[in-house]
Order: structure tokens, then C-alpha cells, then sequence
């Protein structure tokens, strides 16, 4: 009788094992959704970055510890990887693409903007933190009539932090501070996954559902760069772009 009950055990938990390793093997997802991943460099000699005088507001010099800061419009790295490129699908998305449930966080610190490049989808929360011991002006200026609107608002240091949405695509909207005028940043308001290349140059878009795209990749000195891209599902799809010194 005891041979029998186990032999019955047995035969019950084997379907759920196989289930249990059905859900962990590495090709099957929930999504079934693939991976772009790749590189950014800069082709030539990077040009140099000024140096930013903050001496008009102490605060800002004390955050940073004496660290200097230098403006942000062309950041390379030492293997010449250029940071601060928006890499999006811009054609090839079928459907209602999900909004991402995690909002995003722009904060200033050190009378910068951090991070200089940001990448958001319609509808998806951002939230804007003041971290230094001064006042800021958020400032962003999008384009007439495409659907996002400006503001301009004020935010103590330490002050509550502000959500914000964008409701329509824009590649993308700059920032600025109107206390700090050296303050400069742009959103970049795409659907779909998204990435913004790290100072080592390198991107990395999530959650791709299976198809043949057209991937941009957009700076906001050196323009835009497009190439096609075919992500299989639960496979990674490399890209590379290099943009051409000026």
C-alpha cells in the first residue's frame, strides 16, 4: 500500500516540476521579449569641455567638494565611448506599447543636472528632486503644438520633490535652470524601451518584443544615426554607432 501511495506522489509532482523547470529555463518568458545591447563611440578627437564658474553661488561650490565642473555637450570616455546618447525604436512598433510603471528621477545636485540625458515614455512618471542647499528654476521648453507644455517651476533645496508627465513624443525637450543658467539637460520622451548610453559608451534596451526595427540613436550635438535591428525572442540583438567628431 505504501509502494502504491508513493508511486502516486511521484507521478502527481513530476507535472509541476516540469512546469517549475519550464519557468525557469532561460528561452521562456512571460513577455517572450528579446534584447538590444551595444556600444556608442565618438570617431576623432572629442572637444574640450569648459569649465563651468559657479563662484556666483557658494551652495553650489560646496555640494561639490571642490570638484570642478565642465559643461556636458560632448562626454567621452577613455575607450571613446560617447555618453549621452538617446538610443529608441523609432519605427517597427506595433500596438499599444506598455508605459513603464517605474518613474524616473531627475535631480539636481551640484547645480547640474543629473542625469544630463534622460530617457522617458509618454505617460510615465518623472520625478524632479532638488538635492542642493539652494534654490532651482525647472525649466523646460518643448516644442509649440507637439503636445507636451512648458513650465517653469521653482523648487526649494531639500524641497518636496515634483512629478511630472509627458503625454506626447519629443526628441527631445531641453532644460534649464533660469537661477543657474549654466544648467542645461534634455528629456527625451520616446515609447517603447529605451536607452541612454553610460560614459563607457555603452546602451542597452530591455524587454523587446520579437521583430525587425529601425534603431536612432540620438546626441544633441552630433544629430541623429538610424540602423536596422532584428531581435528574436529571448536573444540578445548587438548594435553599434559611431559618430564623426567635428
Amino acid at each position: 500500500m505504501k509502494t502504491h501511495q508513493r508511486v502516486v506522489a511521484i507521478a502527481f509532482a513530476l507535472p509541476l516540476l516540469a512546469a517549475g523547470l519550464l519557468q525557469l529555463s532561460p528561452g521562456v518568458g512571460a513577455a517572450g521579449t528579446g534584447q538590444i545591447a551595444g556600444t556608442v563611440k565618438l570617431d576623432g578627437t572629442p572637444p574640450h569641455q569648459k569649465p563651468i564658474d559657479m563662484s556666483k553661488d557658494p551652495a553650489c561650490g560646496q555640494v561639490r567638494g571642490g570638484a570642478l565642473a565642465t559643461t556636458e555637450n560632448v562626454v567621452v570616455g577613455g575607450n571613446g565611448g560617447l555618453a549621452n546618447v538617446v538610443v529608441y525604436i523609432s519605427q517597427g512598433l506595433t500596438g499599444n506599447m506598455p508605459v513603464a510603471s517605474k518613474p524616473v528621477t531627475f535631480e539636481q545636485k551640484g547645480c547640474q543636472y543629473f542625469p544630463h540625458v534622460v530617457a522617458v515614455n509618454p505617460g510615465q512618471h518623472m520625478t524632479i528632486l532638488n538635492s542642493d542647499k539652494t534654490m532651482h528654476n525647472i525649466h523646460p521648453d518643448p516644442k509649440a503644438g507637439g503636445g507636451n507644455s512648458a513650465f517653469n517651476k521653482s523648487q526649494l533645496g531639500g524641497g518636496p520633490a515634483l512629478d511630472v508627465t509627458w503625454p506626447a513624443e519629443e526628441i527631445a525637450i531641453p532644460v534649464k535652470c533660469n537661477v543657474h543658467p549654466w544648467m542645461h539637460a534634455y528629456i527625451a520622451v520616446v515609447k517603447g524601451p529605451s536607452g541612454v548610453s553610460d560614459d563607457k559608451g555603452a546602451f542597452k534596451l530591455e524587454n523587446v518584443p520579437p521583430g525587425t526595427y529601425t534603431l536612432t540613436a540620438w546626441h544633441e550635438m552630433y544629430g541623429t544615426q538610424t540602423q536596422t535591428v532584428t531581435v528574436a525572442e529571448g536573444k540578445p540583438a548587438a548594435v553599434n554607432f559611431s559618430f564623426k567628431a567635428k
